[in-house]
């Protein structure tokens, strides 16, 4: 291939920072005008494939702003091969979000998501108008009024939007099927107004039109057979313009469902803080559990797709609604689906100044939900000793045990990758009781 930086606009990567800044909406721009000359230099999807390949080789002789443009381009060249009717819709759980959802200009963390989203979602749309797409905003009970504060936004600058908001409070009082079992927003932890949000997408059937903006009298209309539904998370750490790399695999290959992994060898992922040990602890117990996840490490990226017949299949009697859902749901989407999930490596750039989740450290929690879906879905089906010994060192971790096994053990995961984690196996149950006292 020819020189790669000839690929990119002039100048652009002599002027990228090293970094990108999720609240500058000048280097966001910037970053779609770059992915727009990418397209336009590469022709061909194998030439953005060997422009990836090329620039992954040297990850640190390239500023992020090329990696992420080149995911997107591959995305949105993988989306024009999609030569069927489809319509996505997209579902964003809204929780203390009241400041982010702002421009810098109004908070200093503001990253003005919801009209980047916009815009992201747009931008990969464009010029394809038999695909079409919505996005459905769902207040997880936000103290701070998240909800009202994008209703706000959306009076205000985009009227037009196919966009909804829905309180999952309101939906918990009316007895909705898709909030049950919950009596309270305070039972959810993101998964319940996800989970809401995907049952309101799929759960009905209708025209196949895209949703009035600004309000949901009731369940949105099901768009037909060729339908998908997303949920991605608050933030802009993943770029709405890769949606493309989900899409595909369900459209064009016939995987029932598309996630994906910051944990991939062709990913890119810059995350803030040292959560090393407890990540790659909470990886190798999960993995103990849930054999049929073979293949799967990263469980908790929030940037999935499911068609929207699997996602009514698997959305109906899900137990988990705080941070483990995204377990329950894959796990239910492999055993109604066998080996029909398409792990797509993504870029990713953690959103952790005004994370709502930064400080919950909630692994422990997690690892207590993962026991409970692996005793209702897995004992009675694949379950053997060594698993239930690991079950049982679990549901017997207090918080003071559980960061005992961290200092412990953690270390002795230091360096390994975990998708690996399926056979390799340096730590028993026995150890993990024995780290935690």
């Amino acid at each position: 291939m020819k020189d790669p930086r000839a690929c990119f606009p002039p100048g652009l990567l002599e002027a990228a920072p090293s970094e990108l800044d999720l609240t500058d909406e000048t280097q966001q721009d910037a970053l779609l005008a770059a992915a727009d000359a990418l397209l336009a230099r590469c022709e061909e999807q194998g030439a953005l494939d060997e422009l990836e390949a090329q620039l992954l080789g040297e990850r640190d002789a390239w500023p992020l702003m090329a990696h992420v443009a080149v995911k997107l381009a591959r995305s949105k060249r993988l989306l024009a091969e999609v030569d069927e009717p489809w319509h996505l819709s997209v579902v964003v759980a809204l929780y203390g979000e009241h400041n982010r959802i702002r421009s810098r200009s109004e908070h200093p963390h503001g990253e003005n998501f919801l009209t980047r989203k916009l815009a992201e979602l747009s931008w990969l749309f464009a010029g394809r108008p038999e695909l079409s797409w919505d996005l459905l905003l769902v207040d997880d009970g936000c103290p701070m009024g998240s909800g009202d504060v994008a209703r706000e936004i959306l009076r205000e600058r985009h009227r037009a939007a196919p966009v909804e908001v829905a309180y999952l409070e309101q939906a918990i009082r009316r007895g909705e099927a898709g909030a049950a079992p919950l009596s309270s927003t305070d039972e959810s932890r993101k998964g319940g107004s996800i989970e809401y949000g995907m049952w309101r997408a799929v759960s009905s059937p209708g025209s196949g039109s895209a949703p009035g903006p600004n309000s949901l009298p009731g369940p949105n209309s099901s768009q037909g057979p060729n339908h998908a539904v997303a949920f991605t998370d608050a933030d802009l750490s993943t770029h709405l313009g890769q949606l493309g790399l989900l899409l595909h695999p369900i459209a064009r290959s016939a995987q029932a469902a598309a996630i994906a992994s910051r944990r991939a060898p062709l990913s890119v992922a810059v995350k803030s803080g040292s959560r090393n040990y407890r990540g790659l602890l909470f990886i190798y117990l999960w993995k103990r559990l849930l054999p049929q996840l073979s293949g799967i490490v990263d469980t908790q990226c929030g940037f999935k797709a499911f068609r929207a017949d699997l996602a009514r299949e698997i959305l109906e009697g899900c137990i988990e609604k705080g941070f483990a859902f995204d377990i329950e749901l894959l796990l239910r989407a492999e055993l109604a689906v066998p080996r029909s999930t398409a792990v797509v490596p993504v870029a990713w750039i953690d959103s952790e100044a005004a994370s709502t989740t930064t400080e919950l450290q909630p692994y422990l929690p997690m690892l207590r939900s993962v026991v409970q879906i692996y005793r209702r879905y897995v004992s009675q089906i694949s379950g053997d000793a060594e698993s239930e010994a690991f079950a049982e060192a679990i549901e017997g971790l207090d918080e003071e045990g559980w960061q005992g096994c961290v200092e412990r053990l953690g270390a002795s995961l230091s360096g390994t990758d975990p998708a690996g984690y399926d056979e390799f196996r340096p730590i028993r149950a026995r150890d993990l009781r024995e780290a935690a006292r």
